[in-house]
């Protein structure tokens, strides 16, 4: 046999060989699955709840229109500091000072017409006194002389005319008493006059005090709604007045969120709370939870879910949580967007693993890979996806054992950020999958796996995500 034959045959030996070696190694690889791995370890958790919202003092007031008039001048301007008391604004008030200046000339009026009734009733009682009096001697006189006169030591003449004083004295008595009751009537009437006269004062008054606006509250000026030479409308039945402005007391300040319908279980009043506001980037505000909403509070609308057309739809709700800065800035202002992370659950030193490591199995899926009868490797994109009868419904972890991932359900506790608590299930130490999401999703139990915890290509990363 020639070389070059000698060598042939020896080549195609070599290329059999090295294809039943290829073979091999293909056949032993094809059904394994190439995964991340991670331990199972002990850590501190914080469980967070992260809302949106807007800073808001937690005591403000909207100044709204008591009377009618046009705005003359405003004192103030938006971000000054006010003291209660302290005056915002005037209106046009000819007018009402004209019907003040008017109405004290008329109580001058009445006082001075009571002072001369209270006069004229003073001397009516002394009057009457004194006509009291003059009857009391004319009484005497007249009982003397009936006696006298009895005995026949007066004459007549004399009689007659102690009995014409008396009989005098008797009509003057009457008639002082009724110029007491009219004097008294008078006297009362005046009085009358006096007190509808202060009645009608106070009322004018009122009227050119709700022309000039004074601060109800300290606080600073948020919001300025008007312009001079603007008019001023008050409420009219149940209508609210023209708003004016809104003064923010800022020594309280809150950040008011919304926490959607699945986390508000879990919040509670006092729970620490980090706030950041997006006009103080870089910096973390201290809080803690004051008030936590009952009533829903759509998502869209921002309507309250309390009648029955909200009740029955089907739009995302949200609820109201307050949390009160524990040392708000000067600088802050009320309406700048803030955000929130409340801290509902804090453990230290559990077992713990990553949350992307947590898989979903059905029952009967975790039956066939006890018994032997399903696939060796991954699941059916349709089984993945929940389809047919493979229905999700275990929750576990893939722990590597002898090269297979073999499904562990687990029992969990509170998340953190990007860790979830173990509470049953896992021992500190297990070596479990933690990727990539493709073979979490369509990892089938007792697969063998191939570890390769290096970091994956830019390219690779991408189709994967």
């Amino acid at each position: 046999m020639k070389i070059w034959q000698k060598a042939a045959i020896a080549g195609a030996g070599v290329l059999v060989v090295a294809g039943i070696v290829w073979f091999s190694v293909y056949k032993a690889n094809q059904d394994v699955v190439t995964v991340q791995t991670g331990r199972v370890s002990r850590q501190d958790l914080i469980s967070l709840v992260t809302a949106s919202g807007e800073i808001r003092p937690k005591n403000y007031t909207n100044v709204l229109g008591e009377g009618i008039g046009k705005i003359t001048d405003i004192v103030v301007k938006e971000g000054d500091h006010v003291k209660k008391g302290d005056v915002l604004l005037h209106l046009e008030n000819i007018q009402p000072g004209a019907d003040v200046q008017a109405q004290v000339a008329t109580i001058d009026a009445a006082q001075s017409g009571m002072q001369a009734a209270s006069a004229n009733y003073d001397m009516a009682v002394a009057t009457a006194a004194q006509r009291q009096s003059d009857f009391d001697k004319a009484k005497l006189d007249w009982q003397r002389a009936q006696l006298s006169y009895k005995e026949q030591l007066i004459s007549k003449q004399d009689f007659d005319t102690a009995k014409a004083a008396y009989d005098s004295a008797v009509a003057a008595v009457t008639a002082s008493k009724a110029q007491v009751d009219q004097a008294k009537a008078s006297r009362d009437q005046a009085h009358s006059n006096l007190e509808q006269g202060q009645a009608v004062l106070k009322h004018t008054q009122d009227i050119l005090r709700k022309t000039t606006y004074t601060a109800p509250i300290d606080g600073i000026i948020s919001y300025i709604a008007v312009r001079v030479g603007e008019n001023v409308v008050p409420g009219i039945q149940g209508t609210a007045g023209s708003s004016i402005l809104t003064i923010s007391d800022m020594s309280i300040v809150t950040a008011e969120v919304k926490v959607d319908e699945t986390d508000i279980t879990s919040v509670r009043n006092g729970q620490p709370v980090d706030v950041t506001i997006d006009a103080i980037p870089d910096k973390i505000f201290k809080g803690h939870v004051t008030e936590v909403g009952e009533l829903a509070i759509l998502r869209t609308s921002g309507e309250a879910s309390m009648t029955q057309v909200t009740a029955n739809t089907q739009e995302a709700r949200d609820f109201k949580v307050v949390v009160t800065l524990d040392n708000p800035p000067d600088s802050l202002r009320p309406g700048l967007s803030a955000t929130a992370k409340i801290q509902t659950a804090q453990k230290q030193n559990v077992i713990s693993i990553p949350i992307q490591a947590l898989a979903e199995r059905s029952q009967k899926e975790l039956d066939e890979a006890k018994n032997g009868t399903g696939s060796n490797v991954t699941l059916a994109a349709s089984t993945a996806d929940g389809a047919g009868s493979a229905k999700v419904d275990v929750q576990g972890v893939f722990v590597v054992r002898s090269g297979k991932a073999q499904f562990v359900p687990v029992q969990t506790g509170i998340s953190g950020v990007t860790d979830i608590e173990i509470t049953g299930g896992l021992q500190e130490g297990d070596l479990i999958v933690t990727g990539n999401f493709k073979a979490l999703r369509t990892l089938k139990p007792g697969a063998s796996v191939k570890v390769d915890n290096s970091a994956p290509k830019a390219d690779q990363s991408a189709s994967g995500s």
